[in-house]
């Protein structure tokens, strides 16, 4: 199992993004972009909000919602929590990595 890092290119919103991801995580951070992609579209029509941090939010939250809500359509499937909270956090450290500096020319 390798766990060099390879690159994916995503898009959220229209936005692109380059993020970190091993070959055995791409299925999973595919999965990953299509419900945050679906969320944050959903939100931004519904709200008719065009301010990309502030629908990214308001996804994550309902997402988050959802999640700890129990039971739902989106995470019906039995999923170990823990290795699962782990591969969101390395994920989330690796996006978060890519985009301090796209943040500085969103300014």
């Amino acid at each position: 199992m390798s766990t060099e890092p390879n690159f994916l290119d995503v898009k959220i919103m229209g936005r692109e993004y380059r993020v970190a991801c091993t070959p055995e995580e791409r299925d999973a951070l595919l999965a990953a972009v299509d419900l945050v992609d679906g969320k944050m579209r959903e939100i931004a029509q519904r709200t008719k909000n065009t301010i990309a941090e502030r629908v990214a939010v308001m996804a994550a939250l309902n997402i988050a919602h959802e999640h700890l809500s129990g039971p739902s359509e989106t995470f019906s499937e039995a999923v170990d929590t823990s290795d699962a909270k782990r591969r969101i956090g390395a994920m989330g450290a690796r996006i978060d990595t890519v985009l301090a500096p796209q943040q500085q020319l969103d300014i």
